[in-house]
């Protein structure tokens, strides 16, 4: 696991990034995108006749395939890559296939770089740009290759373009080289190198061509205003498939001569089974093993639907868990870690904050965010084959380089020895970042050698074995003085994510968790005595990266608190905002929100309207939410959505991502939230675990701008501002402060 263990000692922990004094180690440049110096892993398997450019195009004599590099977990970046290709390539929708990277250093994440330096998003101080220079150095030795923090498009955006421009102009070369014209006089379209006579070559035809002269290394992407696909709306490539029920995503995939798994684990998240009785199971119709695993059993049978029936009737004995049995007692444990002993870090301090609470009004407020589960529409699944060679593993995950290490460490393999084939997702949200179908799958293929075994997990074993969203309390304090707000003093206790996703791939981080500043510490207002605190809440159950991670529990917290503020001032939430806002083209984002939700102040008896505005994965996001108040509870009517991505790749991706987001959001703040008894989870299903229903849903109006000089993801962004701005409209509406999620412990939805 050395590549976990780089990324976790040296590329995610604020800090890490060293200036090196003040030089900065270069940057993800044409040549790098042209020959990647961690290789090409296309090349060792080519098809006869077929050529490789780099490590996302390869073309034979039969077809044009593009390579994924990031995992398609229902976000549509298994079509935004490729399309970044084909726009710089002349190709069409409909003439290349799409195929996922397997595990490769080569496909290192760039985009990593933004959150690995420890500087604020908005600041582009040389010190700023030479550590996240720094940090790519470190990303590009460790090789770590990971689906994740809305990376995929800002990792992208220059390499698959670049990628493109030069398998482009390599086929030009070959066509020139071939028909003796004039690479200058030759142009490309539509998959075709055209020729000044207009005769036309495919480019399947010049894949042996192409291979026998050295790539155009120096070749261009070309500038955006010549684009024909990226900038304008267009149809993801998956939609059709997807519509028509064709694309066959993890769980409908088949192997000859497989048979099917289904496993009861204990519900103490990580704890071993003491014992267990499976008489029943084993004379049930098509059983044909019951396997003890690691911390449960699995039962083998001739379809899932006998193995998950036949497994049910398993008694087992578990061991006890290691954190607090019942819930009351999670939320006492957080309440008891606002200690020195459990300070995490102080992650920014401005001006002399305890002087400043000392004057003016006094301002406290305590929230609080439940653990939440994933619960992503396909259950974790995956297909494991195991002989004496190693194993080969079909599975949909953002991680492949750690799938292959959690696997081969199961059953005593090198990394190297298993053979990962990522699939489609139906939905991840943090989910497919860990591992437990991984080890599970590996144990049961293992002692079943020879046999193709696919797994499925129940609905209810994929909420019972989830590793939520982090529980987190905030005490936050602040001061009024002459109508503006002079200081902040925001403290933070949580489980962390990030810490625990590293310590369960092997790879424990000594340093604080940095997703819990994720929210906190990245605060754009003038407030001039402003600090942010995290601290580590010890021995309560195991947490992970879930959409927005830190800052879909902090977001809520911080804005709330902003509001709060802004309202014991008696200023306008949202002009307030806008004066106090210190970076432009943050400002001019919050000031294109109030344009396009219209906002003229309060709006009347039992109207509301909240803002909040939360900047994580470096994208800035801001969100009016409109509410009625009804005889029977709160209606939310309408939201308003604005994000500045610097450059908006795909249109209609980009108003589908936006508007999930707030739906993902809003659907949590309102109804979601895990809690434990006897040491299990209670939430086993979507009945006891519910989204946002479809009449609730408002109408949701997105922008995008491009006003940030560097692009920026989307897939995460637009979630941690939905909870604040509704808990905002709704005391706007009621004069009711909700201070905890889920809402709906203290208000009725309609």
């Amino acid at each position: 696991m050395g590549h976990m263990q780089s990324l976790s000692r040296r590329v995610f922990v604020f800090g890490s990034a060293a200036l090196a004094g003040g030089i900065a180690f270069g940057a993800y440049g044409p040549a790098e995108a042209a020959a990647p110096a961690n290789g090409n892993p296309l090349a060792a398997n080519l098809p006869p006749g077929a050529v490789t450019f780099n490590p996302w195009v390869e073309i034979s004599p039969e077809k044009i395939t593009l390579i994924a590099q990031h995992a398609d977990i229902g976000q549509g970046v298994g079509s935004v890559q490729t399309m970044m290709i084909a726009e710089e390539m002349d190709l069409d929708p409909g003439q290349f296939e799409v195929r996922f990277a397997g595990p490769s250093p080569a496909y290192f994440n760039t985009g990593f770089k933004e959150e690995s330096a420890p500087f604020l998003a908005a600041d582009l101080s040389p010190a700023a740009e030479a550590a996240r220079a720094a940090a790519l150095e470190t990303l590009r030795k460790s090789g770590v290759q990971m689906t994740g923090g809305s990376s995929t498009v800002p990792d992208t955006y220059e390499k698959l373009r670049q990628a493109g421009a030069v398998a482009r102009e390599t086929l030009k070369a070959a066509a020139a080289k071939r028909s003796g014209v004039a690479v200058a006089d030759i142009r490309t379209q539509s998959g075709h190198v055209i020729l000044p006579d207009g005769s036309k070559i495919p480019y399947v035809a010049l894949a042996a061509d192409a291979a026998g002269i050295p790539p155009v290394l120096d070749a261009k992407p070309r500038d955006p205003s010549t684009w024909r696909l990226l900038g304008k709306p267009m149809m993801r490539l998956d939609v059709r498939a997807k519509v028509m029920g064709e694309l066959k995503f993890g769980i409908d995939q088949k192997i000859d001569g497989m048979l099917f798994a289904a496993v009861k684990l204990n519900p103490a998240k990580g704890q071993p089974m003491k014992s267990y009785d499976a008489s029943k199971a084993q004379s049930m119709p098509g059983v044909k093993k019951v396997l003890e695993i690691k911390n449960g059993v699995a039962v083998i049978a001739t379809n899932s639907w006998y193995a998950m029936r036949a497994v049910d009737t398993i008694k087992c004995e578990w061991a006890p868990p290691v954190y607090p049995a019942e819930q009351a007692d999670h939320w006492k444990v957080l309440q008891s870690s606002f200690k020195p002993e459990f300070l995490g870090k102080e992650w920014r301090t401005i001006g002399n904050v305890e002087a400043a609470l000392k004057s003016g009004t006094r301002v406290e407020a305590e929230y609080r965010a439940p653990y939440v589960a994933h619960q992503p529409l396909e259950p974790l699944n995956g297909i494991g084959l195991v002989t004496d060679k190693g194993m080969e593993i079909w599975v949909g995950h953002q991680s492949p380089q750690a799938v292959q290490s959690i696997a081969a460490n199961a059953i005593g393999l090198k990394p190297e020895q298993v053979t990962f084939h990522n699939q489609w997702t139906g939905g991840s949200f943090g989910h497919r970042l860990e591992f437990e179908n991984v080890r599970v799958l590996a144990e049961i293929a293992n002692q079943m050698r020879g046999t193709p075994i696919k797994l499925l997990f129940s609905r209810e074993e994929d909420f019972l074995q989830d590793i939520p969203r982090q529980i987190a309390i905030a005490r936050h304090r602040g001061s009024i003085a002459k109508g503006k707000i002079v200081a902040a003093d925001l403290q933070l206790a949580s489980t962390a994510p990030y810490k625990g996703l590293l310590e369960r791939m092997g790879s424990p981080m000594k340093e604080a968790d940095p997703q819990l500043a994720a929210g906190t510490w990245n605060v754009y207002y003038d407030i001039p005595n402003f600090r942010a605190t995290s601290y580590e809440a010890k021995g309560l159950s195991p947490s992970t990266t879930w959409r927005s991670v830190g800052a879909s529990t902090a977001g809520f917290f911080t804005e709330s608190f902003i509001d709060e503020l802004i309202h014991a001032a008696g200023l306008d939430p949202m002009k307030a905002r806008i004066e106090m806002c210190n970076v432009p083209h943050y400002r001019k984002l919050l000031e294109t929100l109030a344009d396009m939700s219209n906002w003229k102040g309060p709006l009347g008896k039992g109207k509301g309207r909240g803002v909040a505005f939360v900047e994580s994965f470096g994208t800035p996001t801001a969100e009016v939410v409109e509410v009625t108040k009804t005889n029977r509870g709160i209606r939310i009517d309408k939201v308003w959505a604005v994000a500045d991505v610097g450059k908006v790749i795909d249109p209609v991706n980009f108003e589908s991502q936006m508007q999930g987001g707030v739906v993902w959001g809003l659907g949590h703040a309102i109804n979601c939230e895990l809690t434990y008894a006897k040491g299990a989870a209670q939430q086993t299903n979507y009945n006891h675990h519910e989204a946002m229903r479809m009449y609730q849903c408002p109408v949701i109006e997105v922008r995008g701008l491009e006003n940030d000089p560097k692009v920026r993801g989307v897939g995460e962004p637009p979630v941690p501002p939905a909870a604040p701005a509704l808990a905002n409209a709704i005391f706007a509406a009621t004069g009711l402060r909700i201070r905890e999620m889920p809402f709906n412990k203290f208000i009725d939805f309609v």
